[in-house]
């Protein structure tokens, strides 16, 4: 318990790192602001403040989604990108958009969460061999599922290009179109998430023993499983709902502060919720920035981020496969 009190003064301090690079972040762009006249200005009010809390919120969601896969499938290689759940949840949303829904309160949300919910469902069905997870196995079908996702949208758009602009969106990820009406939608599902995770971050931790060890020590593992993998896919889906699929940064940064930290989740998860954030906030503002007034998708980013290190973690375990 005292280790656990002792992080606080950390969780205070990159929190307020973590407010200061908002801030920063805020007064670049195409567009640059002062300190002074930026809190009267439209464009900031209502274009590149709810970008910014956005980028934020989406970030630590992936992050947290990210050490609860980790946990819960016992591989520190999963994350919601490589086990295809955004990207199946991306199809969920094209599937939406061709059938017009966009026009209705969670329409595209509750679409690219059913999708979301069958994919990891596919995925745990395939990879499960008894009470046992198989890593390649796993690993490989979300790959799998991955590619058959993006040849599936890539077909509705040759065969709906009037749609193409909007369903390319979801597959690059962007936050360009990020308006308070998104935060509003997604942050209470984030928040609420978040909590349940940090709710279950003792049974992830003996989830990370086994199943029998955890059940012997009074973790009902099939149910805590469930209502992980809903919570966590919920989140991922309102995600891809609002800024399109945005790959790795559930890979990267749990696995960063795994390296500093250890493996208790419950120092990971707090953690992965400011620097997720801080993550994606960089990597957003470097994608409005770098080629300003044009833009970089910011699944570009942190693909070239995720992609290397990805690699690195497989050839680095390779030998327990």
């Amino acid at each position: 318990m005292g280790k656990r009190k002792s992080q606080l003064p950390f969780y205070l301090l990159f929190s307020l790192v973590l407010l200061a690079a908002m801030l920063g972040c805020s007064m670049l762009g195409a567009v640059r602001f002062d300190w002074h006249e930026m809190w009267q200005s439209p464009i900031f009010l209502n274009l590149r403040l709810p970008r910014i809390v956005l980028s934020v919120l989406v970030g630590a969601a992936l992050s947290v989604c990210g050490a609860a896969y980790q946990s819960i499938f016992r591989n520190p290689l999963t994350d919601p990108y490589v086990l295809g759940i955004s990207s199946g949840a991306s199809l969920g949303a094209a599937i939406a958009i061709l059938l017009g829904l966009e026009a209705y309160l969670l329409g595209i949300g509750a679409c690219a969460l059913l999708a979301g919910l069958l994919t990891i469902v596919v995925v745990y069905r395939i990879a499960s061999i008894g009470n046992r997870m198989h890593t390649t196995t796993l690993l490989l079908t979300g790959v799998c599922l991955t590619f058959l996702f993006s040849a599936l949208i890539s077909f509705l758009m040759v065969l709906h290009h009037d749609k193409m602009d909007n369903i390319i969106f979801w597959t690059m990820g962007s936050f360009a179109s990020a308006t308070w009406p998104d935060v509003a939608i997604v942050a209470p599902v984030v928040v609420v998430g978040i909590c349940v995770v940090l709710f279950y971050c003792r049974d992830l931790n003996l989830l990370l023993a086994g199943s029998e060890t955890a059940k012997s020590l009074g973790v009902e593992v099939e149910r805590v499983k469930k209502v992980l993998l809903l919570v966590t896919t919920l989140m991922v889906a309102f995600c891809v709902a609002t800024c399109g699929v945005i790959g790795f940064v559930g890979l990267v940064v749990p696995h960063c502060i795994r390296l500093v930290c250890g493996p208790d989740n419950r120092r990971i998860v707090p953690y992965a919720i400011i620097f997720g954030g801080l993550f994606l906030l960089l990597c957003d503002t470097l994608s409005r920035t770098v080629l300003a007034p044009a833009e970089l998708p910011v699944g570009s980013l942190t693909a070239l981020v995720g992609a290397p290190l990805f690699i690195h973690l497989l050839y680095r375990n390779k030998k327990s496969y």
